[in-house]
């Protein structure tokens, strides 16, 4: 049960992370308008390959703060910022366009798999991300990391995050083609709300932890 839940919620922390139009997914867009889905299934392998590791070091990074309670306690509060700070992101990159990005469509003539697997290596922001989401659900009590177990996780997050971004790719490719923007309320309002509640729960939990005690 416990590795039905890990991989459930890996998949959907990873999903969800994977929506921003940011420009992992826009190159993507460049490969799969101009190559085709094979060409999109290989760069997306080469992007998870390297969030497979950059996952686990984080994983047993969160996993050995668990053990110091104060500064866990440091960490509920500080989760209250990291989701607020989410929501920032996700509204202030709402409104990036694809024309933000022309300098990176450069790198379409090159191998897919090796263009996502450097992109993704150089995308120093998501490890900030997974040790504050994987210190996050681990304090929260959402998931497990002992053992075999934090394995079923990571392998939650990867599916999540292949399939997110495939999601978001051919979606963002579909909608670049006409008129309507789909990020025009599910990126500025929906997601950013989303955190924003998150961490009125986390403030609620903080409140009953530590202030009203």
């Amino acid at each position: 049960m416990k590795a039905i839940k890990n991989i459930t919620v890996g998949f959907i922390v990873s999903f969800v992370g994977s929506l921003p139009i940011g420009y992992l997914n826009i190159v993507g867009v460049e490969v799969f308008s101009k190559s085709g889905l094979n060409s999109l299934v290989s760069y997306l392998f080469g992007v998870i390959i390297i969030e497979a590791f950059v996952i686990y070091f984080t994983v047993i990074f969160a996993n050995q703060l668990m053990h110091n309670k104060k500064l866990m306690k440091g960490i509920d509060f500080f989760a209250i910022f990291f989701l607020l700070l989410l929501a920032f992101l996700f509204y202030a990159y709402s409104g990036q366009t694809f024309q933000d990005h022309n300098y990176l469509l450069q790198y379409v003539q090159y191998s897919p798999f090796i263009i996502g697997m450097v992109l993704c290596g150089l995308n120093f922001l998501q490890i900030p991300f997974w040790v504050g989401w994987n210190l996050y659900l681990m304090n929260a009590n959402h998931i497990s990391l002992v053992k075999k177990l934090k394995f079923h996780y990571i392998l939650g997050t990867l599916i999540g995050t292949f399939w997110g971004m495939l999601a978001a790719i051919v979606i963002l490719d579909s909608l670049s083609r006409n008129t309507f923007s789909f990020s025009k309320y599910i990126m500025p309002i929906c997601i950013p709300l989303f955190f924003v509640v998150l961490a009125m729960w986390q403030t609620f939990k903080v409140y009953k932890k530590y202030i009203k005690k």
